[in-house]
């Protein structure tokens, strides 16, 4: 009975493997956003001169969206890989992200919500600069939806810093 309860450990334990498929996957959808992004550059490029300022903007404004949702990608690749599949071993490396060395599950979420407030406020900019050619409720719609996403962040980030701070008591007094 102790060898088949260590080989369900031994299989709980190595089951973490099956993200590893997952966290590919991800790294082919940010290669459909570099796609996405020299697409969209090459657009500004060609139209420059029958471009608008607003149009500018609001191009400039996609492709810092793209970028954004590239940075969150590889939070959720590299962060979660080091947390739920595997250690990286990048301590040494140069290029090691400074977020990495203290990366948990609480800190990843906290990074993903502030990261999704990010791109929620690049998208209400682009509603704002194009307020009117929007409904009122479309408008009122995405504010309730950014609103969201930063009481949620705060929230995260409250429950974070409680559960911080009550480890920390639990270590202390053991």
């Amino acid at each position: 009975m102790l060898n088949l309860g260590r080989v369900l450990k031994s299989m709980i334990f190595a089951s973490r493997w099956l993200q590893a498929p997952l966290y590919f996957g991800l790294i082919v959808a940010q290669a459909v956003y570099v796609y996405l992004f020299m697409v969209e550059l090459s657009h500004l490029i060609h139209k420059i001169g029958n471009l608008s300022e607003t149009d500018i903007m609001l191009i400039v404004l996609g492709l810092i969206d793209v970028v954004m949702i590239a940075n969150l990608l590889i939070m959720v690749i590299v962060g979660g890989y080091e947390t739920f599949v595997s250690r990286l071993n990048l301590e040494d490396h140069p290029d090691q992200p400074e977020w990495l060395s203290h990366v948990n599950a609480g800190v990843l979420k906290v990074k993903l919500a502030t990261a999704l407030i990010g791109i929620s406020a690049i998208h209400l900019l682009k509603t704002f600069i194009n307020a009117d050619q929007l409904t009122d409720r479309v408008v009122l719609w995405q504010v309730v939806i950014h609103m969201v996403f930063v009481v949620s962040a705060l929230a995260m980030a409250y429950t974070d810093k409680l559960m911080t701070q009550t480890l920390l008591l639990n270590k202390q007094h053991h």
